[in-house]
Order: C-alpha cells, then structure tokens, then sequence
C-alpha cells in the first residue's frame, strides 16, 4: 500500500468584480476497493456552499454557489489516499475474450454500447490505416498483447505537446500534427479501440511522478477499456504503460469533454486568468495498528 497527497490549487483573477455562477468541481478521487480516501478537503475563498452528488459515472461531484461578488477566485482541494493496486497486470480475462477479436456478451453489451460508439467514416478509415502499422487482422494476438501494442505505438510515435487552450483534438488532428496532450493521446487511444469493436472511457485524474515534460505538475488523462473478467483496465498512451500504482483516477466518461476538474462562469465584462498547480507528493506507510 502506497499512500499520496494531492494538493490541486486554481485561481481565477477577474479585472474588475464579479458575481460567480454555481461551479462544478470534479476533484475527489474515485474510490473502490484499489483506492481508498484516508482525509478530504475541499474549499474555495470567496466561501461557497459545496453539495455533493454522484454523477451518472458514479464520479463524485461538488457544486459550488457563492454569495459575494469577488475579483479572484481559490479553489483549493488537499487529499490523502491510499493506493492498493501495487499490481496492475494481476488480472485474468475471461477464456472467450483472451485472444482478439471476441464479442461481448449480450447483457454486457446493453451497458458498454454508449463505449463503444465508432469514429466517422473519416476518422474510421484513417485509422484502420494506422492500426495497420502495428497490426493486421491475419496476426493472431491476445487482447491485452493488442491493447498494450496500441498503447506503446501512441507513446512513441505522438510526441507530448503541452497544450493550454482547453479541449480535446480530434483523432484526425492528432494523426495529422503527431502531437498532442496526455488528454489528445488519450482520446485517441479510446477511438482506435472502439475502432477495434472495443469499449473504452476517458479517464481524468492525476499522476504521480518526477516533473518532466509530461509530468509537469497539473490533471492526467488516460484511457480504458473494458475487458471481461477484469473489468476497466486502464492505459496510458502518454507514457507508454497500463495505469498503475502512479494513476489516480478522479473521473470517468464516454467523452472527454464531460468531465472537466473545474467548470463555472461569472457574469460581469471582467477579463480573466486561470493560474493552476497540481502537487502529487508520496507520503510515508501509516504505522499498524
């Protein structure tokens, strides 16, 4: 068992006085039986009142509403956890999905559809071109040996571009410029596997590891794909690996754009700037008790 802090800090400064809209803060991590949440602390200067729900994806969500008009905005969320999936590849796929292709069951592909909607035509052609690179349909090959073979291939050949602009590009346009975001590899991760016939999710969370060009301090994104047997296995593309210990998942959905950490508005003319700080810091072993 590994245990993290997670210190995630976002200002917004406003030229003149605002008054804030209610906003929608996806900053708790996902619990379960790999991950669990030892302390939680969420809040935001000017005050709000924070009220929780699960989203439709069981993430856990926090609305904020304010009162006061306010020229800057902190919202600052520090959260302990501990981690427990120490070993990633200790899974077993069910026979009939070891080795690819294989259709999901009947009752399984009732809730997997909506995960398993296939690119446009466009898209679709071009990437049946790029899987080519890595595989033809005549090789015979095992489902994960595919997944991690896509996974690698992304890594490799998409450099990491930090980008700022909020959004997601396209598969096309990451096939196109060969760059893109830890969240542009993903994206396109989950549309080549949903071109292979697979279900797949985007995955917003955090990372634990050095600062690098990848890891510079801000949210992660990575993918997953949904293998019987194991359930959500998750990917990462932007590093080359399947989500490990180092992944901290924060929320899940069919499309990226569902499941921005901080979403809000402000009505005013103000003008405004986004500062945001993200700090994963491994934490030593609690003592038995």
């Amino acid at each position: 068992m590994l245990r993290y802090k997670i210190l995630h800090r976002t200002y917004y400064n406003f030229s003149s006085t605002v008054r804030l809209e209610p906003h929608t803060l996806r900053l708790r991590p996902r619990e379960g039986p790999e991950l669990h949440i030892e302390s939680s602390n969420l809040k935001t200067t000017p005050s709000s009142t924070l009220r929780w729900h699960r989203d439709v994806e069981d993430n856990s969500v926090a609305t904020a509403t304010f009162d006061e008009l306010t020229g800057q905005l902190l919202i600052e969320s520090e959260v302990i956890i501990k981690q427990f999936n120490e070993s990633p590849l200790d899974f077993l796929v069910a026979d009939y999905a070891i080795d690819y292709p294989f259709n999901y069951q009947t009752e399984d592909i009732q809730v997997l559809t909506p995960y398993m909607k296939r690119p446009t035509a466009e898209t679709s052609e071009a990437l049946v071109k790029w899987i080519a690179k890595f595989w033809q349909p005549s090789e015979l090959i095992q489902t994960y040996t595919l997944l991690q073979r896509l996974c690698i291939h992304i890594q490799q050949n998409i450099g990491y571009k930090l980008r700022e602009e909020p959004g997601v590009q396209s598969a096309l346009e990451t096939l196109t410029l060969g760059t893109g975001s830890c969240r542009d590899s993903a994206f396109l991760f989950m549309q080549a596997a949903r071109q292979l016939g697979l279900a797949a999710r985007f995955v917003s969370g955090y990372l634990h590891s050095e600062p690098s060009t990848v890891n510079y301090g801000s949210t992660h994104a990575w993918a997953e794909v949904f293998l019987p047997g194991a359930g959500w296995k998750g990917f990462d593309p932007t590093i080359g690996q399947v989500a490990g210990t180092d992944h901290i998942a924060v929320a899940v959905a069919r499309q990226p754009e569902s499941v921005p950490p901080i979403a809000g508005s402000y009505t005013g003319s103000a003008k405004s700037t986004l500062d945001v700080g993200v700090w994963v810091t491994e934490l030593a072993a609690t003592p038995a008790k």
